[in-house]
């Protein structure tokens, strides 16, 4: 990932940051300390942390330095750059207000990279944002051996369960912290398109896992 250039926090700083900066404090494959310039860049970033095609992703990448100097751009520099699992690093603009400029992602495909505006109605649209924004509130928990091995024991042998029934399975962390710590770090699947998370959510074990 590309190095930020822009001074930001990084998560174990996420308890001592003022209550005025922008929430979830948390992240969890944010690979640079992160920078957000609004609640609404925010808010993407809570969406690339539950996005299951991302392997990681950085705030304020300098890669398209010299593609924004060369068309004389104005505005801010990318907020993200995202990688997907297929190989893809894409660059991306929050459009808080009016249209993105096509010259710009014009530009950056003349040298062979990769980037796209994201509208503010994308960000907000359906459960998925409230979901994602709850569960980072325990980006920062890390589940115990033991009730790790007890849930995915338990999952296996059922093939998934109710949100409600995986909560009384935890015996050393808060069961909400140790539930949604695994769900981040892609042990656990639950759908966060459908509707808001609740006690008949179902939980099942994903294909994979990327837990520091």
């Amino acid at each position: 990932m590309n190095p930020s250039n822009t001074e930001g926090h990084s998560t174990p700083e996420a308890g001592n940051r003022p209550s005025g900066q922008f929430r979830p404090f948390g992240t969890v494959r944010c690979s640079n300390p992160s920078f957000f310039r609004s609640q609404l860049v925010r808010d993407l970033g809570c969406l690339l942390d539950v996005d299951d095609s991302i392997v990681a992703w950085c705030c304020r990448p300098m890669g398209m330095n010299d593609v924004l100097h060369d068309i004389r751009w104005i505005g801010p520099p990318p907020d993200f750059m995202a990688t997907y699992v297929d190989g893809r690093d894409v660059y991306i603009h929050v459009v808080e207000d009016g249209d993105g400029e096509p010259e710009v992602t014009e530009a950056a495909a003349c040298r062979q990279l990769w980037h796209r505006f994201v509208y503010g109605d994308e960000i907000g649209a359906g459960f998925r944002l409230k979901n994602a924004k709850d569960l980072l509130r325990y980006a920062k928990y890390v589940v115990p051996l033991g009730d790790r091995i007890r849930l995915l024991s338990a999952l296996e042998q059922e093939g998934s369960a109710s949100l409600a029934e995986c909560l009384g399975l935890f015996r050393e962390i808060s069961p909400i912290a140790g539930l949604s710590s695994l769900i981040l770090h892609r042990f656990l699947t639950v759908d966060l398109d459908a509707e808001l998370l609740s006690p008949h959510t179902e939980v099942r074990i994903a294909g994979g896992s990327n837990y520091v």
